[in-house]
């Protein structure tokens, strides 16, 4: 019997040792993979992504993952297992020596592949200011502006919107003579175009782009900022968005002013809306209709069973565009198609029908070829349809390139910056010998702006109208600064999003809430602990104790409300956050006392989270 269970002990020791040599290994295999595959992810673009649905993936990238990484990651440490309990078992001596090794393996694979994603992404700099965010200031708080608490006026003939968002589109591309940092220009077609019309520059021989700052940087992100003003950050610590009833209920957004003006709207696009969030964004925020990759299926526009790297390819999307702009067109009312091109999706990019073969082996200067021309074509296009003369038309890259190799001989002092032109706007810049250092955020106002919109103080959210000769963020602080700030916690953020609290959170925090009452020179201190362990307590406006007790001099039932102080506690569990408030309850008479907790959410929505009675005389004070 004792034989039997050592056996079974040995090869559980044996299964978990393997296990945590293969974590290791997999580890490794993983920053690679990461670094390889996505060469300018940000930690907030992955923290974003797996709090939202990834419905809507490319599921080529997993299959590379698995074969080209986890595979050969597990083969690895197999290898590596199997050789050193061969040497175990031969030579009794080196057992403890050979599994030592092992663990050994194990934490210098994480440790190493640590670093490596640290150093890429900003790990250990994003924790710390989640953790312990700048109390002093909300940089966000104090200068947000609230669109619907600013006069905007529309011109009594209100004027179309085409907004094209490019997937990965950056000035950069362009030659060097053009402002690009390439010495062959790669899109040629999109240069003129931006030249010919508008990029806030100075010169007109200049190509001039919008900065991707935290919180804009990947597609979602970038569709969220330039249409709201304000970097996409979410207070969420799990996968939980897909069940809120609400995305950033607390803002205005581009979507929201244009169908309080009565506009039509449609979001255009060639994969998954549901996708990083958009469908439930562009639903609630301009009651938009979703015309992506599901709905062409079920329209009948291309098969059932036809997908191309992330749905369908932008060769169709310009054509359903067409046909979409002919519908809205023929309406009495205004309206804004916007749409999300995909082709140029990293990693190289998807070949159509349409590429030519200009730069050889590089498919991505291919592909950006060819996606200036198409989406050139299709301006040429809307320019000759009668609705042209009243239609605006802004064309803007997501975010910069996470290609991991395109941009690899840009000079380390060029600054990216994402492709910006706007055409046949209603609007004259109030300086144009000024080239503006701008980000994508500040897109917001100058699109309404250049459909003839006055806007009350030229800002919506934290954007500026480029048209004016308002300051952007970067012009009166510094990139460097607007970085470091908008990286930073921001409860304002957490409390605009309205992503604060689920009932199903509310459950969970109420099993793991605890509440201890101490002694503070004579009376009543109340502790709340382990409140939220899957939600920032940044979300959280108001933590109150509402207590009950019987007077010790009167006899008469008194009650009193105590607002918490909310912080985080830094020492041992850095996921346990408390509440702390001392009463005006002396506690050396007291018998029983009741206290109910409440806590207020972003939505500023109370929450009932139980009552708790205490016997003095029985529990006395821990």
């Amino acid at each position: 019997m004792k034989s039997k269970i050592s056996t079974v002990l040995s090869i559980l020791c044996h299964l978990i040792l393997f296990l945590f040599v293969f974590l290791g290994i997999l580890l490794v295999f993983t920053g690679k993979w990461l670094l390889k595959t996505w060469g300018l992810l940000t930690i907030d673009e992955v923290v974003y992504h797996l709090k939202s649905s990834l419905d809507g993936t490319n599921t080529d990238m997993v299959k590379d993952y698995i074969t080209g990484y986890g595979i050969w990651a597990f083969l690895t440490a197999a290898i590596v297992f199997i050789v050193f309990v061969i040497i175990a078992q031969k030579i009794s001596k080196l057992k403890i020596v050979s599994y030592i090794l092992l663990i050994a393996i194990g934490i210098c694979g994480i440790g190493y592949a640590y670093h490596d994603i640290d150093s890429a992404m900003g790990v250990t700099s994003y924790v710390k200011q989640e953790l312990f965010p700048d109390a002093t200031e909300d940089f966000i708080a104090d200068r947000y502006v609230d669109a619907s608490s600013v006069d905007i006026t529309f011109p009594e003939k209100k004027r179309n919107l085409i907004y094209i968002f490019m997937e990965s589109m950056e000035t950069t591309y362009s030659d060097t003579k053009n402002g690009g940092a390439f010495s062959e220009n790669v899109i040629p077609e999109l240069t003129a175009l931006s030249e010919e019309n508008e990029n806030f520059s100075s010169d007109e021989t200049l190509l001039n782009g919008g900065i991707s700052l935290p919180g804009s940087t990947w597609t979602m992100g970038a569709m969220f900022a330039q249409s709201s003003g304000i970097p996409l950050k979410i207070p969420l610590a799990s996968n939980q968005l897909e069940n809120q009833d609400g995305f950033f209920a607390g803002i205005t957004t581009l979507g929201d002013v244009l169908e309080n003006e009565g506009y039509n709207q449609t979001l255009l696009l060639g994969s998954k809306a549901t996708f990083g969030g958009r469908k439930i964004y562009y639903t609630q925020h301009g009651n938009y209709k979703i015309r992506d990759y599901t709905y062409a299926i079920a329209n009948h526009d291309i098969p059932s069973d036809y997908y191309e790297f992330w749905g369908y390819e932008d060769e169709k999307l310009y054509e359903y565009a067409k046909d979409e702009l002919a519908d809205l067109s023929s309406k009495e009312e205004p309206f804004n198609l916007t749409m999300l091109t995909v082709d140029t999706h990293f990693e190289d990019g998807y070949l159509c029908d349409l590429c030519e073969d200009e730069f050889g082996d590089n498919q991505y200067a291919n592909v950006m070829a060819c996606a200036s021309r198409q989406l050139t074509d299709f301006i040429t296009w809307v320019q000759q349809q009668d609705f042209y003369e009243d239609t605006t038309i802004v064309i803007s890259g997501d975010h910069p390139t996470m290609d991991t190799d395109f941009c690899n001989e840009v000079p380390s002092d060029y600054q990216r910056t994402t492709y910006t032109c706007i055409i046949n706007a209603d609007a004259t810049r109030a300086d144009d010998s000024t080239t503006r250092v701008f980000s994508t955020m500040d897109l917001y106002p100058t699109t309404l702006a250049a459909m003839g919109c006055t806007i009350e103080g030229n800002q919506l959210g934290l954007g500026v109208n480029l048209y004016s000769d308002k300051e952007t963020l970067i012009e009166e602080f510094g990139l460097s600064t607007v970085k470091n700030k908008l990286s930073q916690t921001s409860p304002f953020i957490n409390q605009l999003s309205g992503l604060s609290l689920t009932q199903d959170l509310i459950e969970q925090a109420k099993e793991k809430m605890q509440v201890r009452s101490s002694d503070e020179n004579g009376y009543v201190k109340f502790t709340v602990t382990k409140l939220f362990k899957r939600i920032n307590i940044s979300s959280v406006d108001k933590l109150e104790i509402r207590a009950t007790y019987t007077d010790p001099n009167s006899g008469e039932e008194v009650q009193k409300t105590y607002e918490c102080n909310v912080a985080l506690k830094k020492e041992n569990d850095p996921n346990v956050w408390n509440g702390t408030v001392v009463t005006e309850i002396p506690y050396d008479q007291l018998q029983t006392l009741q206290a109910s907790v409440y806590i207020w959410a972003g939505d500023f929505e109370e929450y009932y989270l139980g009552d708790y009675d205490y016997d003095y005389e029985q529990a006395g004070f821990q």
